[in-house]
């Protein structure tokens, strides 16, 4: 890995080709009708959450104004699906302990996209004393705690008291991280540094485990071929101080790119055929591609990351609705 001296081109095409992908396909992100009943939320509401929290850093942050604008048109669109915020009301109404609505909503109102009801709601159920009970793991509570950061919300509890008790807050032996550790890992610094925008809040500890381990981890996952995994990985890198870059692991992502823009999770099983099938299989690690590249550009162009362009998403979302589109 070589200090901040990434591949500016290199990195602009990844995002682009995802972002152009990500647009022919957003039809698939649109929510059911019985999103607040029946629907499985892993195939209706995560993947709307991650294009949101994903297109709007990218919206507010990359160096390039086309494609902050064509992040920020995503992100409306996916404004736009909640009904402008109305979806969580319903949600928070009918799950009032469950915590996805308010993570979700946190990445719009980060943008200062915002709706009365939805925090009149949150501020009560946030503090009820059910709401106080520990998640499934450490990991998912920091993601808790950052969207009580995000929307203002009085937090339930202390958030490095919480990291140290996450799978990378104990310093894990790194020979012995497996996939799904891994997973939990980088979500930990997601959720610390607020998707990168802090990276001040990596201890020195942390941040010197990670650039040593680093490189090895992304070979192993190279070589299993899992591709969100290393992009999630490189996402990580870019955010290290200095963001030590490896040039072989970002040539063998973009190789790994198809041509018309969308990254599969895993090149080790064959692309599937049916259209469901293809977007279940791509929209996280192309979101993951685009994210990790604009990272590693801020960081190629010698900045830090605080938003460049705040106000696009929001000016985005706050246009008209986009024409009429042919579901895919």
């Amino acid at each position: 890995m070589t200090a901040g001296r990434g591949d500016p081109e290199l990195l602009d095409r990844m995002v682009g080709s995802s972002l152009g992908w990500l647009a022919r396909w957003r039809t698939r992100f649109r929510l059911p009708p019985d999103v607040t009943t029946d629907a499985d939320p892993n195939h209706t509401l995560k993947p709307l959450g991650e294009l949101a929290e994903l297109t709007q850093f990218i919206a507010s942050a990359h160096p390039r104004a086309d494609l902050r604008s064509a992040a920020a048109e995503l992100f409306a669109f996916a404004w736009r699906e909640t009904g402008e915020g109305e979806l969580f009301v319903e949600l928070i109404r009918g799950e009032p302990y469950a915590t996805y609505p308010v993570e979700i909503y946190g990445a719009f109102a980060q943008a200062g996209l915002r709706h009365p009801a939805v925090e009149a709601l949150a501020l009560t159920t946030t503090g009820l004393r059910g709401w106080r009970v520990a998640r499934e793991d450490h990991t998912r509570t920091l993601a808790v705690l950052n969207a009580e950061r995000r929307i203002g919300l009085p937090q339930h509890g202390d958030f490095d008291d919480e990291f140290s008790r996450t799978g990378l807050g104990v310093l894990p032996e790194p020979w012995a991280l497996d996939g799904k550790a891994a997973y939990g890992l980088t979500h930990d610094v997601f959720h610390l540094t607020d998707w990168g925008r802090d990276r001040r809040r990596l201890a020195p500890e942390t941040a010197a485990y990670l650039r040593l381990w680093l490189p090895s981890w992304l070979e192993n996952w190279l070589d299993e071929q899992l591709l969100d995994l290393v992009g999630e990985l490189l996402a990580i890198a870019a955010i290290l101080p200095a963001a030590p870059y490896d040039a072989a692991a970002w040539r063998r992502l973009a190789a790994a790119q198809a041509a018309d823009g969308s990254v599969p999770e895993s090149t080790a099983v064959p692309r599937p055929t049916d259209p469901t099938e293809t977007f279940r299989a791509c929209y996280h690690s192309t979101l993951v591609t685009a994210f990790a590249a604009t990272l590693a550009r801020i960081a190629a162009a010698g900045a830090g990351t605080e938003p460049v362009a705040a106000d696009d998403a929001v000016a985005a979302a706050r246009q008209l609705p986009f024409e009429s589109e042919a579901a895919l």
